[in-house]
């Protein structure tokens, strides 16, 4: 068994904005992440993905982040950063370590559980993991004979040329990779739940927070949370503006069922494809906190801020309205401002092991 006062599971933007407070407070922690090179999400992101497409990026602390030239993948540029964060702060980040399960444990404290490795003992979690493992594809009935890949696994668009091509969402990640698609495919057609709300000018972070307040609402009431990105605007640039003027976003309806050569509307109406990618979000990746039966009647973790009511031991960071760059890095602040008053102070804080 090994003590220790906090242990941070995951090491994207939230998890590591947690250890810096953590370091900051004097709390023994360490950090446990899945992956096998820092980055987070990011280091799994499409090659084509490119700086001059994705959302602000704001700074963790105490580390600027200067801006890599617009057409600089994302998957080269956050995993720098993240990395060159790590090593300034000389943050103890332990991977690839997978967390198999979260447990009440002895002595009052919590049991976090790695594949393989002896277990920690930890007076508080900080769970960090985000929702990039957890890829959600809805059910529609029917059967499609074609490929149903997910963003999360596109690689580029040069698989998709010559094919028709179904694009289902209407986030900002289906509208890029939709884009680039139909450049290359014989023909597109983009389909989405709700009609796309298009934003003219800058996603700035006020704009940011307007957007965290709706989420958190969600999470206070115990309800599964809504994405960040899912209730964020589509920026109208140059790009899009011309793909809108193209025909290439001219958005359809969501679909009744899936055919074996593609899909159909109630009223009679089908498109033949070769290919359905979901661009339909992730869910968060929360299964090792299973056994500690968190889950609310309404089916999601009830929250305030980032500390789960059931369990104040347990804080979600990039969870709900920390889902974001912008939220992330409030998220690890207020975290660790919440376990010293949980805690007190961490130099009172004693080794049972010792």
């Amino acid at each position: 068994m090994r003590y220790t006062d906090v242990v941070v599971i995951g090491a994207g933007q939230a998890g590591l904005s947690s250890a810096y407070f953590l370091r900051r407070s004097g709390f023994d922690h360490v950090v446990l992440d899945a992956n096998p090179g820092p980055g987070g999400a990011w280091q799994h992101r499409w090659p084509t993905l490119r700086m001059a497409t994705v959302h602000g990026i704001f700074d963790l602390p105490g580390l600027r982040f200067d801006q890599p030239t617009p057409d600089t993948p994302a998957a080269t540029a956050l995993p720098e950063y993240f990395g060159a964060f790590e090593r300034e702060y000389d943050l103890d980040v332990r991977r690839p370590v997978q967390v198999r399960a979260v447990r009440y444990g002895p002595d009052g404290r919590l049991l976090v559980e790695p594949a393989g490795q002896e277990p920690y003992a930890a007076r508080a979690v900080i769970n960090a993991t985000g929702t990039w493992t957890r890829p959600f594809r809805p059910y529609y009935p029917g059967r499609f004979l074609g490929r149903q890949p997910h963003t999360a696994d596109y690689r580029g668009p040069a698989e998709f040329a010559g094919q028709r091509v179904v694009v289902v969402g209407g986030g900002s990640s289906g509208v890029q990779l939709l884009m680039e698609i139909a450049e290359v495919a014989a023909d597109t057609a983009w389909v989405t739940r709700r009609p796309p709300v298009f934003r003219a000018g800058p996603f700035t972070e006020d704009h940011g927070r307007q957007v965290v307040a709706r989420v958190d609402e969600r999470v206070r009431a115990g309800l599964p949370p809504e994405s960040v990105v899912a209730v964020t605007e589509l920026p109208l640039t140059p790009e899009i503006e011309h793909a809108r003027a193209t025909g290439v976003l001219h958005r359809r309806p969501m679909f009744d069922r899936l055919t074996e050569h593609g899909v159909a509307w109630a009223d009679g109406t089908t498109w033949e494809a070769d290919v359905i990618l979901w661009a339909t979000g992730w869910r968060a990746a929360l299964d090792h906190l299973a056994p500690l039966e968190l889950r609310s009647p309404g089916g999601g973790i009830m929250m305030d801020g980032t500390r789960v009511v059931a369990e104040p031991r347990l804080h979600l960071v990039g969870y709900g309205p920390s889902a974001s760059t912008v939220g992330a890095n409030r998220a690890g602040r207020a975290a660790v401002r919440e376990l010293r008053q949980l805690l007190g102070d961490p130099r009172d804080a004693r080794d049972p092991a010792a």
